[in-house]
């Protein structure tokens, strides 16, 4: 099948403005591919062969909005059909779904597992991402991240940030800032990092908080383990957690280092799309799920990391 099928969230509920996984929709079709999407419900397996209830769609035109949005129409595709489709048959398979990498995911990456064995791509590999917790795998490479704890036990966590002065504290199985805590030294830390821990039940990540995040968080785009693009973040005014892309961002040598250490491994793996989050040269989340940002630093500075992704999945196929 001439087409490339999407694994992800309900498309209603999908930010049309600003989501990553649209923004390489759009690419996908601008190579003059069909784009297919299906949720992860809508897989099964029958003889041996994955199979999906997919429909196939067009997306509707959109224009750059001035900032780290596109507009667009609040309708933003028109669907053109809808098939069981064997899902080994596609080109590529895009897996798309929003952390956190719990039962419905994991269930989804076996799956895809078998589409892959039948000798479909799928991007980001569903093995690989079993493999590098994205929570996690920062700490195999402790030399180049900020101090780190992790633990569930509240009491070796104020020991910890009384090592450090404040710490951010984010759960493991966390995503997109949610449950996300600043905690300094003083008399309400230990409450927080009693109710962070839900009473020392649920494993957190505490990391020393530095203060040079005000001059801007990076988002290190990786292509196949190399840079293909930087954008810098900073954290709202009323708010410590980060934002949305501001800048473009000066890659340096920290960040040169960073990637040498981290790019075999996530080629390894078959993680061919991932961001690093970088804060003053020191290494904080490795994104692998379903690695974002693409679309909004495409939209703010003109790049077009969607279409260098997509068209390096189909290099010398396409004519």
């Amino acid at each position: 099948m001439t087409g490339v099928l999407f694994v992800t969230d309900p498309l209603a509920g999908l930010h049309s403005d600003i989501d990553a996984g649209i923004g390489l929709m759009s690419a996908t079709q601008d190579l003059g591919l069909d784009v297919w999407c299906c949720g992860p419900e809508e897989l099964a397996v029958v003889e041996g062969r994955v199979c999906a209830r997919a429909r196939r769609i067009r997306l509707r035109p959109r224009l750059a909005g001035g900032d780290h949005r596109w507009i667009v129409e609040a309708t933003w595709f028109d669907e053109l059909g809808a098939a069981v489709v064997d899902v080994a048959s596609f080109e590529v398979v895009h897996l798309r779904i929003d952390p956190p990498v719990d039962a419905r995911y994991l269930h989804t990456t076996y799956l895809l597992d078998l589409v892959e064995r039948a000798g479909t791509r799928v991007v980001n590999r569903p093995a690989g991402i079993r493999a590098m917790h994205e929570k996690l795998v920062a700490l195999q490479f402790p030399e180049l991240c900020p101090p780190t704890y992790v633990g569930a036990d509240p009491r070796a966590l104020r020991s910890f940030v009384s090592g450090v002065g404040t710490a951010v504290v984010k759960p493991v199985d966390g995503f997109a800032g949610i449950g996300v805590w600043l905690v300094r030294d003083d008399r309400s830390a230990a409450a927080l990092l009693e109710s962070a821990t839900d009473g020392g039940r649920r494993h957190v990540i505490a990391q020393q908080y530095l203060p040079t995040v005000a001059e801007g968080n990076k988002r290190l785009f990786l292509l196949d383990g190399e840079i293909a693009g930087a954008v810098l973040r900073r954290p709202a005014v009323d708010d410590f957690r980060i934002g949305p892309p501001v800048a473009p961002a000066d890659v340096d040598d920290h960040d040169r280092a960073i990637v040498g250490a981290l790019g075999p491994v996530l080629r390894a793996h078959g993680l061919v799309i991932a961001g690093l989050d970088v804060i003053d040269g020191r290494l904080i989340e490795v994104n692998v799920t379903c690695p974002g940002g693409m679309h909004k630093t495409d939209a703010l500075l003109g790049t077009r990391l969607s279409h260098t992704i997509v068209s390096s999945l189909f290099e010398g196929a396409l004519v």
